[in-house]
C-alpha cells in the first residue's frame, strides 16, 4: 500500500507574460482570438507603421547626406596633408580640414545609430508572442490608440503545458517528504473534482521556509498537462506518494465503524457469528484503510449491515461479493 500525503492544491501557469506595446500608436490588427493557443514568435498585434517608416526614411536620408559630406571632408583633409608636407598649405588649414572630417565622421556614426533605433522602433510595431501558451481576454481592439508601457496589458498569455500544481503540506510531514525526496523523484497525482480526470506529475520545488502562520510549507509539482486537463487557478485533490508498504494489512474503509472506544470492525468467526473487534488505524488510502493493530491476515470483516450486529449474532452471507477478507 502506498504511503501518501493527501492535501488540496491549485493549478499555476508554468510561465506568464503580460503583453504590452513598447511604443504609442494606433492598433491596426489583432491576429488571434481570445482563448487561442499561440506559439512563441507568432504575430499577435500590429500597429500603424507609416509614421515609423517615414521616420526611418528621414534618418536614412540624413545618413546618406552626412556620409557624402564626410567622404568629401576626408578627401579635403588628405589633400591638405599632401600640401602641408610639401610646405604649400599652412598648418592651421590642415588642422581645420582634419577637424571637419572628424566631426563629420562622428555625425555619420550618430546617423547610423539613429537609423538602427528607427529600425528597432519599426520592429516594435509588430508585437509577437514571447512564449507558447493560451491567451486570455483581449483588452483592446483594432482602431484603438495604445500607449507605450501602459499599465493595462493588451493580453496575458499563460503557459499551461507544462503546468504547476501548488499545495501545502503540514510541517509535521516535512521530515518524511525530505527523506524520501532525497532518494529520488516523488510521484504526485492530481484528482479533479467530481472524478473529471486524474493527472500525474512529480515534485519540482519545496519552499525554503515554513509559513509560521499556518504551520505548512509550500510545495510545487510539475505536470506535463499535454491534454490541458489541469487549468490555472483550478483546485484539485493532491496525493503525494512517499513510498510503498509491501506488508500493509488493509480492509475496505466501509468495514470500519467508530464507537465510544474508537474505531472497530465486526469480523465473522468460523462458527458464522459476529464479533466486535477494536482496531487501531494506521492510515486511510482511498477506499481502503490500513490497520495497525486488531486484525489478522485472512479474517473476514463485515462491510454492510453493522448496525444490526452485536457480538455473538449469527451471520448469513447472502452473496459472495459481500465477503471481504483482510489482506
Amino acid at each position: 500500500m502506498p504511503v501518501e500525503i493527501d492535501t488540496i492544491g491549485s493549478g499555476e501557469p508554468f510561465s506568464t507574460v503580460s503583453v504590452h506595446a513598447q511604443l504609442t500608436g494606433e492598433l491596426t490588427s489583432v491576429n488571434f482570438k481570445e482563448g487561442d493557443d499561440v506559439k512563441e514568435g507568432q504575430v499577435l498585434f500590429t500597429l500603424d507603421r507609416r509614421p515609423l517608416e517615414a521616420a526611418l526614411l528621414v534618418v536614412q536620408a540624413n545618413l546618406d547626406r552626412d556620409s557624402a559630406q564626410a567622404a568629401n571632408a576626408r578627401s579635403q583633409a588628405e589633400r591638405y596633408q599632401d600640401l602641408a608636407k610639401r610646405g604649400i598649405a599652412p598648418r592651421d588649414q590642415l588642422d581645420q580640414a582634419l577637424t571637419a572630417a572628424t566631426a563629420l565622421d562622428a555625425t555619420v556614426a550618430a546617423d547610423r545609430a539613429a537609423v538602427e533605433n528607427a529600425k528597432i522602433q519599426l520592429q516594435y510595431a509588430t508585437i509577437r508572442a514571447q512564449l507558447s501558451g493560451r491567451t486570455g481576454a483581449l483588452m483592446v481592439h483594432p482602431g484603438n490608440l495604445v500607449r507605450a508601457n501602459d499599465t493595462e496589458p493588451l493580453v496575458i498569455i499563460n503557459q499551461v503545458s507544462p503546468l504547476y500544481v501548488t499545495f501545502a503540506i503540514p510541517e509535521s510531514r516535512l521530515a518524511d517528504l525530505k527523506r524520501y525526496l532525497a532518494l529520488g523523484s516523488l510521484k504526485v497525482e492530481a484528482q479533479l473534482p467530481a472524478n473529471q480526470g486524474k493527472a500525474s506529475g512529480h515534485i519540482s520545488f519545496v519552499d525554503n521556509q515554513v509559513d509560521v502562520t499556518t504551520g505548512t510549507i509550500k510545495v510545487k509539482a510539475l505536470f506535463g498537462n499535454e491534454k490541458h486537463l489541469l487549468w490555472p487557478g483550478q483546485y484539485v485533490n493532491v496525493s503525494v506518494t512517499l513510498t510503498t508498504d509491501p506488508t500493509a494489512l488493509v480492509v475496505p474503509t466501509t468495514a470500519v465503524q467508530t464507537g465510544q472506544q474508537g474505531p472497530y470492525v465486526f469480523i465473522v468467526k468460523e462458527d458464522q457469528t459476529a464479533e466486535l473487534r477494536n482496531i487501531k488505524i494506521a492510515r486511510a488510502a482511498g477506499s481502503e484503510t490500513v490497520i495497525a493493530e486488531g486484525l489478522k491476515k485472512g479474517e473476514t470483516v463485515v462491510t454492510d449491515g453493522q448496525l444490526r450486529l452485536v457480538t455473538g449474532t449469527r451471520v448469513a452471507i447472502k452473496t459472495e461479493p459481500a465477503q471481504q477478507v483482510a489482506q
